[in-house]
């Protein structure tokens, strides 16, 4: 049996921001704190954790660099519509593709819709209607 994902730590300049930027997005309650990190729980029971760089997570001082990570979310076609609305009224530059070469478009890939967008610590967030993963 393959492993299955718990939870994942995304670094950010302020963990209770950037979670509530994506819970914002999503729709999702407010993130809860745990330890050092801003938790995100997800529907199939992942969260992901942010935590602040500055390395406390890790014992170190000062700021840490933060590496862009790249998170994709399965949502329906209604959750999809909804969220697309949300980046479209913040006007966040979003993309079809994951080169960034489509601005403000979406994609039909995969028998699915998606898009994708930067979060305000340049992680690359996705969103799409159907896996990429086939059997």
């Amino acid at each position: 049996m393959p492993a299955r994902l718990d939870h994942t730590i995304v670094h950010s300049r302020d963990r209770f921001a950037s979670a509530r930027f994506l819970t914002e997005l999503m729709g999702a309650p407010d993130p809860k704190p745990f330890g050092p990190f801003a938790t995100v729980p997800l529907e199939n029971g992942v969260s992901i954790d942010y935590a602040d760089a500055r390395g406390e997570h890790h014992g170190e001082e000062g700021d840490a660099p933060i590496v862009s990570q790249h998170l994709a979310f399965l949502v329906n076609d209604e959750e999809f519509d909804v969220i697309l609305g949300r980046v479209q009224e913040r006007e966040i530059p979003y993309w079809a593709d994951p080169y960034s070469r489509k601005p403000q478009q979406i994609n039909h890939d995969h028998q699915g819709r998606g898009f994708y967008f930067r979060d305000p610590d340049n992680h690359f967030f996705e969103f799409l209607t159907h896996t990429y993963v086939t059997d």
